[in-house]
């Protein structure tokens, strides 16, 4: 870990943090990678479905990626990057259709994400109750039965929701012969079932800590947002022995402008305001495959991790009673 003693005691603090979670993300993703994996288009057919091949866009610049670059990988954020709308939101969904949340349960994360939106800035210690009260939700459960539920729930909501010029950017990677990584805040277990369906190489994600495969109710760090992101592909390139000036980074989100510097290709996916701007003064490369400019991004506070299910879980019930 490099030296922090030149900040101040909360910014060593959340320095220390988005390193911690980005190695414990990166450690997860090595363990779950899927190398071995059949390619997408032509042995899984879920992914093929997803792909929709028919309408695959190819990457408008053919010598990149460079095939057999083996020091070289993809990243790319996940929400309104490679899916439409945030994947803890349908799988919020997902969960309070199973009746997982009793609305009792739900009533202080609530007000926590209201009084968020309302001040609009992220206080610390509000942040780290809203992750505690949503983290004890989940404390008990074991990781395979998130895991079960998730493969339901990729089918159900996700599927048809995978950008399909997006899913040709990776898929371009993966014919190069290169590795192909989600890097998000959602936690690793939703991450890691959607690069599987995807064929994909591997996630990178939230860590919720588990004890015999059993949450315990706690964080490894802080959620993969923003400077942690970063520190995971860090992290990550540096076990694989990649060189990031090689690599390329696809995301939405200004927020991953750290992520997005660390590599040599930075891409703007369906990139909001403050990215576009970003882009367009450092000359990266812009993809919308949007049908508007001004399409609706379904989410919640990516800082607030895997506490976000709950989140996600209200918003769909807001979602459900606004359709009655």
């Amino acid at each position: 870990m490099a030296a922090l003693g030149w900040l101040t005691p909360r910014r060593r603090s959340a320095t220390a943090r988005s390193v911690l979670a980005g190695e414990a993300s990166a450690e997860a993703a090595r363990k779950t990678a899927l190398a071995d994996a059949p390619p997408p288009l032509a042995g899984a057919p879920e992914a093929a479905e997803a792909a929709a091949p028919e309408v695959l866009e190819p990457p408008a610049e053919p010598e990149f990626p460079v095939a057999g670059d083996d020091l070289a990988a993809a990243f790319f954020d996940l929400d309104n990057t490679v899916m439409q709308g945030a994947a803890i939101f349908h799988f919020g969904r997902g969960l309070y259709k199973r009746a997982f949340f009793q609305r009792r349960e739900l009533a202080r994360f609530a007000w926590q994400q209201a009084w968020f939106r309302l001040a609009g800035v992220e206080d610390p210690e509000h942040m780290q109750d809203a992750r505690d009260s949503a983290l004890s939700i989940v404390k008990g459960h074991k990781v395979c039965e998130l895991m079960a539920i998730g493969e339901e729930i990729y089918d159900e909501y996700m599927a048809e929701r995978i950008w399909p010029g997006t899913r040709a950017l990776a898929q371009a990677h993966l014919d190069a012969g290169q590795k192909v990584w989600l890097v998000t805040a959602a936690p690793v277990e939703t991450a890691t079932i959607i690069a599987r369906r995807l064929g994909l190489t591997g996630a990178l994600g939230t860590v919720a800590e588990s004890v015999d495969g059993v949450y315990t109710g706690r964080l490894v760090g802080e959620p993969l947002h923003g400077p942690a992101k970063a520190e995971a592909v860090r992290a990550l390139a540096a076990a694989e022995g990649l060189d990031l000036m090689r690599c390329a980074a696809y995301s939405d989100s200004h927020n991953d402008i750290p992520m997005l510097s660390l590599v040599g290709h930075p891409y703007a996916i369906n990139p909001d305001t403050k990215l576009r701007k970003h882009a367009r003064t450092n000359d990266w490369r812009l993809r919308d495959y949007r049908t508007g400019r001004k399409a609706v991004k379904v989410g919640v506070p990516a800082a607030a991790g895997v506490g976000a299910i709950a989140g996600g879980a209200a918003a769909a019930i807001a979602l459900h009673r606004r359709r009655k």
